[in-house]
């Protein structure tokens, strides 16, 4: 597999770093972008990440809007003008800016989860919540059920 797959649940130092996963890393580094691309999700209360293959996915999504319209400009301001680039120390950690904190509610952990061409940033707790959710969903979509998922 080549993308960001599985989840990962990391406490944050002292001074507002965490590490990202090992996993991640790797796909980032193959991917050749250097640092962190994150804004928030326009779906939930968490942060969408990755490098250059989440940002090819972004001006894809662009590249069917007509340039000078507000539709465009929006989603740009939405997904480059609040976005921000977050620099991956020597040990494979991130500083947790203020913002990312706010819009995830993210104090003390932070849960890494892969969705293939990008990751996402919850706290934890949320990610339950949103994990249950998606199982529900997905069967839902699938036409399949498992019992002791909370699915019915």
């Amino acid at each position: 597999m080549h993308g960001f797959v599985s989840h990962f649940t990391n406490k944050l130092d002292a001074k507002g770093r965490v590490s990202i996963p090992a996993p991640f890393r790797t796909v980032l580094a193959r991917d050749g972008y250097e640092g962190l691309y994150c804004f928030p999700s326009p779906h939930a209360e968490t942060v969408d990440a990755g490098g250059h293959q989440l940002l090819e996915e972004i001006n894809a999504r662009l590249g069917d809007l007509a340039t000078l319209t507000a539709d465009h400009d929006m989603v740009s301001t939405a997904l480059f003008g609040i976005s921000e680039h977050l620099k991956i120390d020597g040990e494979g950690r991130v500083v947790l800016t203020d913002a990312i904190c706010e819009a995830t509610a993210i104090d003390r952990e932070a849960t890494f989860v892969g969705l293939g061409y990008k990751f996402q940033i919850w706290e934890p707790e949320r990610f339950r919540a949103q994990r249950a959710e998606a199982m529900r969903r997905a069967f839902g979509m699938l036409g399949a059920t498992r019992q002791g998922a909370g699915v019915e």
